[in-house]
């Protein structure tokens, strides 16, 4: 296993280069000067040069990728060139709000979908069948931002003053970090890991003990991830019923059946763990696509996630922060792929990695 870990990591290197080099270039093709999308009325030609020699814009396209790949190798992913200040800064704030949206989602789509599935190939063709399959299909099809508004206006609007109320803004009250309760010296916006933590308000509320806003973190992360997660749900549910049929109908299900095992015990033990290897596929993809920003459920719900930082940063001309998330998004789409080929190892054992 470690050698299959260290051969999938070494030929990751040359994917995230493509992936470096293709984004440096795609930001460069881009219509429009990133000194006027920054300054805006201000920007004049004398402005704009002094501005582009300040960010070596004005250097070779080659030149600038050889800088930019030389700050990389070290760790620096540069500043922004409309906001003036590190990446890696604006990382610490936005990647917490979007993974937090993202486990959440695939949260509610794993523990709902992967029992529907089950449940309508088990009772293939019945009226359980039909209904969880209608249900997906409306589920996949539902605009993610149409949905957010409707739970929105129904759990926001119509609901107040009900016990099932729920807040339509995705973003809790603060909650004192985590660190201070700990006796640890640092700072929320600090590039840190107490910083990066603490931006996620469920852990953050958990590793501090606050009990009451922990309870608020949750509530507010109900509506998002119910909206985004949605259209993996009917996914998941759609792979599990068709995996689950397929297994069910092999030879080996009617011998454990035929020796009398108890029919849950079939289900359960022998059918569904061999019948999880798409679904397992599918999840990872999903959350890997979760992972890179809901850029219309974030808007619906007034968080600032990574969604939202790669669309301003794009309408922005602000190459430095689209070049930083997209490489982050690739590193972590291959560590997802990484941790699902080792999940099939051991839901197959039949499956060799080495």
């Amino acid at each position: 296993m470690a050698g299959y870990v260290a051969r999938r990591l070494t030929l990751a290197i040359p994917v995230l280069f493509g992936i470096l080099f293709v984004t440096f270039a795609l930001a460069r093709l881009l219509p429009g000067d990133p000194c006027r999308s920054a300054l805006g009325e201000k920007a004049t030609d004398e402005i704009c040069d002094d501005f582009n020699e300040r960010k070596g814009l004005n250097k070779p396209i080659h030149e600038q990728f050889w800088i930019y790949l030389q700050d990389v190798v070290q760790g620096d992913l540069g500043e922004s060139i409309k906001e003036g200040r590190p990446v890696t800064e604006m990382l610490v704030e936005r990647l917490p709000v979007t993974l937090e949206l993202a486990i959440a989602a695939m949260t509610f789509a794993v523990l709902v979908g992967i029992p529907l599935g089950i449940v309508s190939a088990y009772y293939h063709n019945s009226a359980a069948d039909v209904g969880t399959m209608i249900g997906a299909n409306i589920g996949v099809s539902m605009p993610v931002f149409w949905l957010g508004l409707m739970l929105s206006y129904f759990f926001g609007v119509s609901l107040k003053d009900t016990p099932l109320w729920l807040p339509p803004s995705g973003m809790p009250a603060s909650i004192a970090p985590w660190y201070e309760a700990w006796g640890i010296e640092g700072s929320r916006d600090a590039l840190t890991l107490t910083g990066f933590i603490a931006n996620m308000n469920v852990l953050n509320a958990i590793l501090a003990g606050n009990t009451e806003g922990l309870r608020d973190a949750l509530r507010h992360l109900i509506l998002p991830g119910v909206a985004v997660g949605t259209i993996p749900l009917s996914i998941i549910a759609r792979m599990t019923r068709s995996s689950l049929l397929e297994v069910l109908g092999l030879n080996y299900i009617r011998t454990a059946r035929a020796k009398g095992v108890r029919e849950g015990s079939v289900v359960r033990r022998h059918a569904l763990r061999n019948a999880l290897l798409p679904v397992v596929t599918i999840i990872g993809l999903s959350f890997g696509t979760l992972l890179s920003g809901a850029i219309l459920t974030e808007t619906v719900f007034g968080l600032s996630g990574v969604g939202k930082a790669l669309y301003d940063s794009i309408t922005g001309r602000d190459y430095t922060v689209v070049q930083a998330f997209t490489l982050i998004i690739a590193i972590m789409f291959v560590f997802i792929n990484l941790i699902v080929d080792a999940l099939y190892a051991y839901l197959d054992p039949r499956i060799r990695l080495e």
